[in-house]
This record gives structure tokens, sequence and C-alpha cells, in this order.
């Protein structure tokens, strides 16, 4: 089966034809969300696989397209405001362009369907909790999915206990036992956690109750912790090799934004060993995790205690799928390409079989 693969993410939108044996046949990527003249030129696919971000408790897993499927998507958009409306319009345009091809909905949500409750749940009102299906969600599930079977290919099988880091525009960590997610950093919503490009990541929720008591309305606090906080928010600039290069400079906001961005990592990198009771592998993806050496050090010199040390030539040389372990470490660690797509592709073959 022939999948066209279509990744609307935060900040890009990629489109990827795989063969049945997930060999690459054509790949567009962009920055804007203008689907149609990225596969004209494409051979015409069996079937379409989309990314949606969200699938809130409605999706577990991925789910044929149809009406009432749509309808429920849209339900979901306010979830992810960067995300979730993105791909509603990417599944509009394809299904324009391509009519009568099966479209199959893929989530990241669904990789965190594992999460004990005690790493889903909040601790608000149960009637809250009932009414409005207030709990931890986890997201770039698509992402964490290849990482770790990745990650048991390259090491002969997937270690007990894993930590992937999906560090790009958005961001967060997963805890993986046994190749299940059992903690995650992201919840409810994209917002928590991490501090990523544009978004706040976790703060004291008192921040928007009180900056809308102060005159902000919920419009203007929510713009502001999904597009302009975040590295944005400290330097001007949500991307992540420009803060380099500012630094590099001596730039005090971005000297100041590394070091920001760096506690959170650490304290929530140490949070997901925590959940695990210890540390195997460490596994880095994303484009920030992929192409960023020094993040990558500076998390495994964070993290010496449990036994992750990197070798430094491995590290500045990685390029692809690569160990830069060192060689008196106990805990691997690996960085590894996104490849979302062959997710996305498999996801959507396992729906169609199903259906």
């Amino acid at each position: 089966m022939r999948v066209l693969t279509v990744n609307p993410g935060s900040s890009s939108l990629k489109v990827s034809l795989l063969d049945l044996d997930d060999t690459v046949l054509a790949v567009e990527s962009g920055t804007g969300h203008e689907l149609a003249p990225m596969v004209t030129d494409m051979p015409e696919p069996d079937a379409i696989g989309v990314r949606f971000v969200h699938g809130g408790t409605d999706f577990s897993g991925p789910v044929l397209i149809d009406a009432e499927v749509t309808e429920r998507l849209h339900d979901l958009a306010d979830l992810a405001p960067l995300h979730q409306p993105a791909s509603l319009h990417a599944l509009s345009e394809i299904t324009g362009a391509l009519p009568g091809v099966p479209a199959v909905a893929c989530f990241d949500t669904s990789f965190h369907t594992t999460l004990p409750d005690a790493a889903a749940t909040y601790a608000l009102p149960q009637e809250w909790r009932r009414r409005f299906g207030l709990r931890r969600f986890g997201f770039h599930g698509l992402s964490f999915g290849y990482a770790v079977r990745r990650t048991g290919e390259l090491l002969g099988g997937v270690p007990g206990r894993t930590v992937v880091c999906h560090l790009g525009s958005g961001a967060s960590l997963c805890a993986v036992a046994e190749g299940r997610s059992v903690d995650t950093t992201m919840g409810f919503t994209p917002l928590e956690g991490l501090v990523m490009a544009s978004r706040a990541g976790s703060i004291d929720p008192g921040i928007p109750l009180w900056l809308i008591k102060h005159g902000l309305t919920a419009q203007d606090v929510n713009a502001a912790l999904e597009s302009d906080s975040g590295l944005r928010g400290l330097t001007g600039t949500g991307d992540m090799r420009r803060v380099r290069e500012l630094a590099e400079e001596r730039d005090v906001n971005a000297l100041a934004a590394l070091d920001v961005y760096h506690h959170r990592l650490r304290a929530c990198a140490a949070a997901m060993t925590a959940s695990l009771g210890g540390l195997d592998a460490l596994v880095f993806t994303g484009g920030v995790g992929e192409h960023d050496p020094s993040v990558r050090m500076r998390l495994a010199e964070d993290l010496a205690y449990l036994g992750v040390s990197v070798d430094p030539d491995r590290n500045t040389a990685a390029d692809g799928d690569t160990d830069i372990t060192a060689g008196d470490a106990s805990v691997r660690t690996l960085v590894i390409e996104a490849r979302e797509d062959l997710e996305i592709a498999a996801d959507t073959r396992q729906a169609l079989t199903r259906a």
C-alpha cells in the first residue's frame, strides 16, 4: 500500500510518499501550509495518513476519517491551537486534491494511552475531570514511537528504561518502560513542560489568572503563552540556532535564555528517570535534538550522576542515527532521526486493514 503521509507541525509542513516497504518515493516540505501544490507531481497514493496532535478521549488509535470523525476533530481544535487547525486545513486540502483516496487520522496522543492513572491524573475536582475530560494526554507520540522502535533495532532490543527527548520548536520528554509510555512532560495541551521555541512550558497556573484579573483577556494570555513566550519571549527569537549565535556574541538575554532552557530540561529529564527508577538509554530526536551537539552535551553533563556520558567527537559529528555514548558510560546515548512519516504510514495501514 502506497501511503502519502501529511505532517503539519507548529512551524512546518512535510509530505512524504512511501512505498509498501517504506521506501521514500517523494518528499516535499515547507514552512507554509499550502498543501495541494506539494503533491501535484507525485504519483497517486493508495491511502493518506494525516498527523493530528490531539485525539482527546475520543481517539486512542488511528481512525479512518469520515464526516463524523472530522466533526470530532474540529471539536478538539482549541486544545492544540498551533497544530489542530493546521491538520484540519491539510486534511481539507489533500482530500480535495485526491478525492476518493481513503484518509486516516494518526494521533500523537495514542502512544501515551499506556500512562498510568497516577501520571495521567490532575489533582482537580472530580466533577471537572468527568465533565471536561481533564487529564494528561501527552504529545509527540508518533516521534516517540519511532524513536523507541529504532532504538531497539540499534541496541538489539528495547531498553527497559529509556528517556526520549523530542526537542524542536515544540519539545517534550517521555519516560518509556519496556517500550510503553509511563510519564511525559506535556499534559492536557501541548503547552505544559519544557521551554519551547514560542511556548512557555510549565508555569504557575496563578499567572494567567492574575493577568486576566488585571486587565488582559483570556485570548491575549493564550496567544502570548502559545506564540510569544519560550525562547522568543526571552530573546526575541524562537530559533535555537539564532539564540546560539547571540550567546556566542555574549548577548545577556541569550545567555540567560539558554540557562533557563537547560534548567527546565535538566529538571524534567531527572523527573522522567525518577518515574522509571533509573536509566538505561537516553535518546535525542527532533530538530534541536538531532542537530545541536551543545544541547546534548550539556544534558549529558547534567545527568552524569546517572551514568550518562557522551563521546565529544561522536557527539559533534553525529549525523543521522548515531550512538554517541562514551566508552565508560553505563547509559547508552543515541541520536535518532525523527521519522514520524514511518509511524504515520504504519498507523494508516493498520487502520485500513482493521477497517
